[in-house]
């Protein structure tokens, strides 16, 4: 209500309710119940356990381990708990041409000399003295070298040490996650209702959510809502008709079959990710199974033949039907709607290529953090959030078109197209840089760095007609004698780790469930 003085009153937000559970209700569950579950707040999570959960993945990115970091939890404990895995990157085969593989690391490539950047001098020796004398990029990365022989150890602290510059993230179970976040959140004070939800009441003068309506009647009240209902988006859109951004003309892929199966061996610390006719199939290791699924357009392959080339291609014995998944990719117009947040797939859908969907989820709890409103809610704030979230939704959808777009498969109509296609000018930009002179500008605080794009540029075959005249101010054989150098102390650095295995056992970190009950 205005005051005397004709200014809004404002008033603090009191009662936070979150519409779902599943990752992204339980992840913001946690985070704010820990640092606004001040004894004024209340903080209520709706879920009905007769609805499914959607898992679209159970692979990450590094910036998971600060949101664990934020809540205080041991990583030892958490992966024992979700029976998780070390992740080191992604192997890519099949995406250039059919036969191709490449690694995407996390961390960095080599080390500059003379403030140059690594991959300019790798790109003038590869000119210099061609791909057998250079080897592969992948061969300049303490993540990718280690990945490559499945070991794995946590960075040191000593700087000198090649360890140093291993980065990492997670496999794990998503539903076993989300019931860790939740002991979690309903220990700092969260209150879980139990329900499904048959009505969602607005206030008549502000258009505002003001209160969602369970079966049996009761009406749980709310200051901000939190929409992670998925891909129906109850509040968002249901209630609100936010509208939807259609990306599918630059992301045909529509629909994933998704298949458990039992471990043959040693977790590997990476993800795989297959290229097929028209799609591709995810291989994510965990400690006690691996999840796979295959990613497909439509229109482009029947869902028998997907779920054929699923079944054909697994590495393990299946242990459960495989399941069907539709989706649409893009994202909703507005994030941030009058009172309500969406988070997950109830914001927006990008296939899981590249491991963000949890890192989204991340992202938009960070943001309604640093935005976090008072009664009634700022619109500037309101809409610098949605900024920042169409920024990064952005930022994901172009690195995930690369990986299409630069491909010279022609083996099938699906890749003739998204070969051919137009793409956004923002990516058509960066991939001009980098052919002309292999240059990678980032902006706004981008997701993928340098050697991101690097790895993909290369890894597809995309090799620069020239790179930087300063790269050619060094000797060249003192170049060429560090590079050789620096191969050989990864590839030894590597070897002295432990398997994946070895390590979660010593750390305390694997799940011992099974062997207890043997």
């Amino acid at each position: 209500m205005p005051d005397n003085e004709g200014t809004v009153t404002s008033s603090r937000v009191k009662r936070v309710v979150i519409v779902g559970g599943g990752t992204a209700g339980w992840m913001a569950a946690a985070a704010l119940s820990r640092y606004f579950n001040d004894g004024e707040r209340t903080i209520t999570l709706v879920e009905s356990d007769a609805i499914g959960i959607v898992g679209v993945g159970e692979a990450t990115i590094p910036p998971i381990r600060n949101f664990n970091a934020m809540l205080g939890i041991d990583e030892n404990e958490f992966l024992r708990e979700t029976r998780g895995t070390f992740k080191l990157g992604i192997e890519f085969v099949n995406w250039g041409r059919q036969g191709d593989r490449y690694f995407h690391p996390f961390g960095s490539y080599g080390q500059e000399l003379h403030g140059i950047a690594f991959h300019q001098l790798y790109l003038r020796e590869l000119a210099r003295s061609g791909p057998a004398a250079v080897g592969p990029v992948s061969s300049y990365s303490m993540s990718s070298v280690a990945a490559s022989i499945g070991r794995f150890g946590r960075p040191s602290s000593q700087a000198k040490s090649l360890v140093s510059q291993i980065f990492y993230a997670f496999h794990f179970d998503a539903s076993l996650y989300a019931a860790f976040l939740r002991r979690r959140a309903e220990a700092d004070g969260a209150v879980r209702r139990e329900g499904r939800i048959t009505n969602v009441q607005r206030d008549g003068e502000s258009g505002n959510v003001s209160a969602v309506v369970l079966q049996d009647g009761s009406v749980v009240e709310g200051d901000l809502f939190i929409d992670c209902s998925g891909f129906r988006g109850l509040l968002i859109e249901d209630a609100l008709e936010t509208g939807y951004e259609d990306w599918s003309r630059w992301l045909p892929m529509d629909r994933a079959i998704a298949v458990p199966t039992g471990n043959r061996a040693s977790p590997p610390p990476f993800t795989r990710a297959t290229a097929h006719a028209a799609g591709w199939q995810w291989r994510i290791p965990l400690q006690h199974r691996t999840g796979n699924g295959h990613v497909f357009s439509s229109a482009y392959m029947e869902e028998d033949e997907a779920r054929r080339i699923l079944l054909d291609n697994l590495e393990g014995p299946s242990l459960a039907e495989p399941r069907m998944l539709r989706f649409l990719t893009g994202m909703r117009k507005k994030a941030w709607s009058h009172n309500v947040v969406a988070l997950g797939l109830a914001s927006g859908f990008l296939e899981p290529l590249e491991s963000t969907s949890i890192h989204l989820i991340q992202n938009g709890i960070a943001r309604l953090f640093a935005l976090f409103p008072d009664n009634p809610v700022n619109p500037i704030e309101r809409d610098e959030y949605n900024r920042g979230m169409r920024e990064v939704y952005e930022d994901v959808r172009d690195f995930i078109i690369l990986h299409y777009k630069a491909t010279q498969r022609d083996d099938s109509e699906f890749w003739r197209y998204v070969r051919e296609m137009e793409i956004p000018d923002s990516l058509a930009n960066k991939i001009e840089l980098w052919r002309s002179r292999g240059r990678v500008f980032r902006e706004n605080a981008e997701l993928f760095t340098t050697p991101s794009w690097v790895a993909v540029m290369l890894g597809q075959n995309i090799v620069p007609d020239r790179h930087e005249p300063i790269a050619d101010t060094l000797d060249p054989a003192k170049v060429a004698g560090a590079m050789q150098q620096m191969r050989e102390a990864y590839l030894a650095t590597a070897e002295r780790l432990p398997t994946q295995e070895q390590f979660l056992r010593e750390a305390g970190a694997w799940h011992q469930e099974k062997e207890m009950l043997a």
